[in-house]
């Protein structure tokens, strides 16, 4: 065999070495960001699972703020039915926002703030807030790394034949971003 023959083997050698390694970063990667989310999801659950203690400890004080408490049913419903980064977002901002309602019905009854039942959950329910960003910050970071490998040179010219595409960032809702008011 000629030179050129053996020139343009080594180059398709090095392309193939090339995209099979990219194609397993990218799986790695990607299973990194499944992961991450995943965590998310399940501290998701666990704020979920005790909203209706916190509820019920609230009901047993404050039977005619109804509303706020239906809200707060509501908006757990809704998160539990939602879909992906965007849809869990929307409804964990709806979900925070009937939680800080209920709590500043909460604020009027000083022998529920009293309460060791409701000092407790508050306990678990501020943790599991602290574990929820902690979880969404190492989501996105995940999903930055992620993203920017796929559209850098030499994978962003496997990802797409391979089917790697962008993930979507787990982003706030723009009435997460404004401050509650609080009135006594």
């Amino acid at each position: 065999m000629n030179k050129s023959v053996w020139i343009i083997i080594a180059i398709v050698g090095a392309l193939l070495v090339s995209a099979m390694f990219s194609y397993n970063t990218l799986v790695g990667m990607n299973e990194n960001v499944t992961g991450k989310w995943s965590q998310i999801e399940n501290q998701l659950q666990r704020r979920g699972d005790l909203i209706p203690n916190l509820v019920n400890t609230v009901k047993g004080y404050a039977a005619h703020e109804q509303q706020a408490i239906q809200s707060v049913a509501d908006a757990r419903a809704k998160l539990a039915g939602a879909q992906g980064p965007a849809g869990k977002a929307a409804a964990d901002g709806e979900l925070s926002s009937a939680l800080s309602r209920l709590l500043m019905v909460a604020e009027n009854y000083p022998n529920l703030k009293a309460d060791a039942n409701f000092r407790a959950l508050m306990d678990e329910l501020s943790g599991t807030e602290n574990r929820i960003a902690v979880a969404r910050k190492d989501y996105n970071d995940a999903v930055q790394v992620y993203n920017v490998k796929i559209r850098s040179l030499p994978t962003s010219l496997f990802a797409g034949m391979m089917g790697f595409g962008p993930k979507e960032y787990f982003t706030a809702e723009e009435s997460a971003k404004q401050v509650p008011q609080v009135n006594f």
